[in-house]
């Protein structure tokens, strides 16, 4: 009789854990990254597959922040230092100094067209509007794919990410240096 409670006690909670799951999941907006010294937000429904840090081959005569390209489940991607990229603080270290257990390449979706990975330092999780108390001014100067700047509960900056607008944009199509 007691191993029945119990197993009744472990489908409830069970359900609602996946109830709370899918509310969390159904919420959630952002990727939070971190790279260099650099909070970043990545769109969920602009970004795709999450794979560890995997071997890069260089390629030559190609600007600082292409690292070159790596085979990822078959498919060959370019690798992007996103740290350098945005021009993040410590980012004038060389990737490869950079990269730790934690280090992972997040992709482009598949509907954008690109087949590139950013490499990121570290996985923040998942956010949402809620974790935010306000926006904040976008760096004079930005890129036009950084599209707001978002103030979060504990007054940390972050820095939202238009991986669609990147993956348009002339000078990160252009790799030659």
């Amino acid at each position: 009789m007691a191993n029945r409670q119990s197993l009744k006690d472990l489908q409830e909670r069970l359900a609602q854990r996946l109830s709370a799951a899918k509310t969390e999941a159904a919420t959630a907006s952002w990727l939070a990254v971190e790279a260099g010294s650099r909070r970043l937000l990545l769109p969920l429904v602009q970004s795709g597959e999450i794979f560890p840090w995997s071997a890069v081959q260089a390629v030559p005569y190609t600007k600082p922040w292409y690292l070159g390209v790596s085979s990822l489940r078959g498919g060959l991607h370019g690798v992007v230092d996103l740290a350098r990229l945005v021009g993040a603080e410590g980012a004038a270290t060389a990737a490869s100094e950079r990269i730790t257990s934690e280090s992972r390449l997040v992709s482009f979706h598949q509907a954008l067209g690109i087949n590139a990975v950013l490499l990121i330092d570290r996985l923040l999780g998942l956010r949402n509007p809620a974790n935010f108390s306000t926006l904040a001014q976008v760096p004079d100067g930005a890129p036009a794919y950084f599209s707001r700047c978002l103030i979060d509960l504990q007054g940390q900056t972050w820095q939202e990410l238009d991986l669609q607008g990147l993956a348009t944009e002339p000078e990160f199509l252009a790799i030659a240096a």
